[in-house]
């Protein structure tokens, strides 16, 4: 799926032709018609096949890999495109690129090959940076699940206002959608539930997490009611319970059966860098999770809130939400027994500049600085005690860290603390 077109090369050669300043002033224009062209050369794919767009700021990998159990389940052949990975069918791929839907015409050559796969849906995971350069346009939505919102990209967008507007321009895009019925779904649980209800639909439909009560919640596992009766799953916390019921609704939507449903919800064994448990037969809990705000690494603790806690977190990266980060640093005061901060993506910003923004917020003093991220997870593993959860937050499954000119370097939480894991002599065949 890498781009490789002789359109795109000239564009590439193009873009790096205009003066900066001057394509900041066209870019609007200029995504905008790359969205067009890039339908055009491929043939308007959207037409020919069912697609669900999913947003919002957080869950959107989740929900789209439930959503993506339930419909195979169900039968049908799916695509997914979303931050962890690409997949046509059978075929699937890593995403690599450090963004949830690259640009050119990457989501319309997906597309297109989802069509000539005879894939009967495709679920997409829309954010409000693609949205904001038109990589939803020409893509005819037949779904759209929202999960939640919060302050996120603010530097990018320019103001909460403008970053709400980009996501609820998805909404739109469903409401000028030609395709029928028209499909919205949305958290009732978040303040801004109604403003995408209020676009124009055939079917809107709400979920929220008192659909699942009785529920229970274990830092391995949850049991909650479905259809009047209990179903556990290995996956855990309360926001991936609510993530199950927006898939759930979406499901029941287009007449997938509770048997089905059930059925793909006991099969399923959770997401990578997704609250992933990592065993190497330890006798402590190590997860590794992609929290990168505020409100999303405060759950991630509440799950593990009986545990004395180890948290590795960092600037989830430079030049951007900075207001966030003495925030963070409080939340992992008032949460974690010991903190490190460790180097995440820096990109052109100073590292430990970024890890002492953090370490403002952790009054207690108890915060210290390791800046190489291995080093840091190792230390961690060394220091835990049975019983204990070392929580390593800010990448998932990311590839790689990013540092300064575009410098990258290849990386995966979830396999750094199996190799000091197996350092340390653990190991589970």
């Amino acid at each position: 799926m890498q781009p490789n077109s002789t359109i795109e090369k000239a564009l590439d050669l193009t873009k790096r032709l205009i003066p900066r300043a001057f394509f900041r002033h066209i870019q609007p224009a200029y995504h905008y018609t790359l969205a067009l062209l890039g339908a055009v050369v491929y043939r308007f794919p959207s037409r020919h096949i069912k697609i669900l767009a999913i947003t919002g700021t957080k869950g959107k990998t989740s929900t789209t890999e439930i959503v993506n159990a339930i419909l195979e389940e169900a039968g049908y052949k799916t695509a997914v495109a979303g931050t962890l990975r690409f997949k046509v069918d059978k075929e699937e791929e890593r995403n690599l690129y450090k963004m949830t839907i690259p640009g050119r015409f990457f989501l319309q050559r997906f597309l297109r090959r989802a069509v000539t796969a005879g894939c009967d849906w495709a679920v997409i995971e829309m954010t409000s940076e693609g949205a904001r350069q038109y990589r939803h346009k020409w893509v005819n939505l037949d779904a759209l699940i929202f999960t939640n919102l919060s302050p996120e990209h603010i530097e990018s967008h320019g103001s909460f206002e403008k970053y709400l507007d980009a996501k609820l321009s998805i909404a739109r895009a469903l409401a000028r959608s030609p395709k029928r019925p028209r499909i919205i779904v949305a958290n009732a649980d978040s303040t801004y539930a109604s403003q995408f209800l209020a676009v124009d639909a055939d079917t809107k439909a709400t979920y929220t997490l008192t659909d699942a009560k009785p529920y229970t919640l274990e830092k391995d596992a949850m049991t909650f009611t479905f259809m009047g009766s209990p179903l556990c799953t290995p996956l855990s916390g309360a926001f991936n319970l609510s993530n199950i019921l927006a898939a759930v609704t979406f499901a029941q939507t287009i007449r997938v059966t509770p048997e089905i449903i059930r059925r793909a919800l006991e099969k399923f064994n959770g997401i990578r860098g997704r609250v992933e448990h990592v065993d190497a037969g330890q006798d402590f809990d190590v997860i590794v999770d992609y929290a990168h705000t505020a409100d999303s690494l405060e759950k991630v603790y509440e799950v593990f809130q009986g545990s004395r806690k180890i948290c590795i977190l960092g600037g989830t990266g430079g030049g951007r939400d900075t207001a966030k980060r003495p925030i963070m640093g409080g939340i992992a005061d008032a949460h974690c027994d010991e903190i490190i901060l460790a180097n995440e993506d820096p990109y052109d910003e100073d590292p430990i500049k970024i890890l002492n923004e953090i370490k403002s917020g952790v009054k207690s003093g108890k915060a210290k600085i390791i800046l190489d991220r291995r080093e840091a997870i190792a230390t961690a593993l060394k220091d835990a005690r049975t019983g204990d959860a070392v929580i390593i937050t800010g990448k998932g499954t990311d590839p790689y860290i990013m540092g300064p000119h575009g410098t990258k370097t290849i990386w995966d939480d979830a396999t750094v603390v199996r190799e000091e894991l197996t350092k340390l002599g653990f190991s589970k065949n």
